[in-house]
């Protein structure tokens, strides 16, 4: 048995993952934004004979963030982090200093900080896309929080997910003893990508329950991009070791939390 925390399960993929999860026999900690979200979660908080506990905390905060990273880490240090959680704005909704903000903390910043801040487990996985390669390189690396460009929803989710496909290699690269891997489930008919999206959602979820537990080979490998459990190339930015070193400075300035 394992012992997995998975941040956004409330709906979704998350949701998926955890139920599989646990439906195998594993301890799972989930994660809600506020008490209303985690509402939601009652059925499965006595799953399979076992006691699902529930972290709280807006990722969209970094004191929040904080004190998630504190509620986890008073259970026990856990055997795999799935980071799960992300946000796509839409243009209207997202085109204020506030949508740029939540972009940027949900899907990159709040990843980094509970990556430095929960002890460290045995197993990374980081919820990317295949958007990741339409994300901006250097130049949108310098402004990565969209103070100087005309703000782009779709851009900056690109973006945001080609920093964290970046972050998950960089861990895999300075953690040996960590495995790290960044998984894109496919668009999958999730609130984010729609009831129309074509791809199927349970083989979306299960590469990443995969990585979390297996002991197949293949999942025992660190560094991968994965879709359907199999390797895929990522953007060539993301394997490069410059651009990521570059990322985790700017990422550490942002945060005042160093990975080095």
């Amino acid at each position: 048995m394992a012992r997995i925390f998975i941040t956004g399960s409330t709906d979704g993929l998350g949701l998926a993952a955890a139920r599989t999860l646990l439906d195998e026999g594993h301890e799972v900690v989930l994660h809600a934004r506020s008490r209303k979200r985690a509402a939601v979660l009652s059925d499965l908080t006595q799953k399979a004979g076992r006691v699902a506990s529930i972290a709280l905390g807006d990722l969209s905060s970094a004191a929040e963030t904080r004190a998630v990273a504190e509620q986890v880490n008073r259970i026990g240090r856990m055997d795999a982090v799935i980071h799960n959680a992300g946000v796509y704005l839409k243009q209207a909704r997202g085109n204020t200093p506030e949508g740029h903000a939540q972009t940027l903390a949900v899907n990159l910043l709040a990843p980094y900080l509970l990556t430095l801040l929960i002890d460290r487990p045995h197993r990374l996985v980081y919820i990317s896309t295949g958007m990741h390669r339409s994300g901006g390189g250097d130049d949108a690396l310098a402004d990565i929080d969209w103070s100087k460009r005309r703000w782009n929803a779709s851009n900056a989710y690109s973006e945001s997910k080609l920093y964290l496909t970046a972050l998950a290699f960089a861990v895999a690269r300075l953690w040996p003893e960590t495995l790290s891997n960044a998984v894109d489930p496919g668009w999958v008919p999730t609130k984010m990508g729609g009831p129309n999206a074509p791809d199927d959602l349970e083989k979306g979820h299960l590469t990443q329950t995969w990585l979390a537990v297996s002991d197949d080979p293949a999942a025992l490998t660190s560094g991968g991009y994965w879709h359907h459990r199999k390797r895929r190339a990522p953007a060539a930015e993301a394997l490069d070791v410059g651009f990521q070193d570059r990322l985790i400075e700017k990422l550490a300035e942002l945060t005042g939390v160093g990975l080095f």
